[in-house]
């Protein structure tokens, strides 16, 4: 039997696009909030057959935990233009209706980025958020890559 080759486990997601409603912002039992919301990310391309510009937008749900989920409440409404940088992660929960039990995708969000100036301070905001069970990093340099 050959042996296993152990490959490198990574799960980063990083997606630009626009919010298509409001943060929903709720809080756990233990007091930390959480907040909720889509974004809308676009790809135009041009149809060969056609000879058209199309655009194909992929709605993707986004969480944030912690005192980011509240800065996000008071700095970010429909529409407005974010970058998220997160992981992907799976939840299972039984439809109400059916009785099924169903699996969805979302990103769970480490940092926010808002790419449009505020109104009154005409400068962008930086969140930075950790999921409830994620362990701060420290940043590596350049030369500290091994390769």
């Amino acid at each position: 039997m050959p042996a296993q080759i152990k490959l490198p486990e990574q799960n980063l997601v990083l997606l630009v696009g626009r919010l298509t409603r409001d943060p929903n912002v709720a809080f756990t039992q233990k007091g930390q909030a959480v907040c909720r919301c889509d974004i809308a990310v676009n790809r135009r391309y041009l149809d060969a057959t056609t000879n058209e510009w199309k655009d194909d937008t992929v709605f993707v749900p986004v969480v944030v935990w912690g005192a980011a989920a509240d800065r996000c409440k008071d700095r970010v409404k429909k529409g407005t233009p974010i970058q998220v940088e997160g992981r992907l992660t799976s939840s299972e929960y039984t439809d109400k209706t059916t009785g099924q039990t169903r699996r969805s995708l979302q990103v769970t969000a480490r940092r926010i980025q808002i790419l449009e100036s505020g109104a009154a301070s005409g400068s962008s905001y930086e969140t930075h958020a950790a999921a409830k069970d994620d362990v701060p990093t420290s940043e590596v340099m350049e030369d500290d890559v091994p390769f």
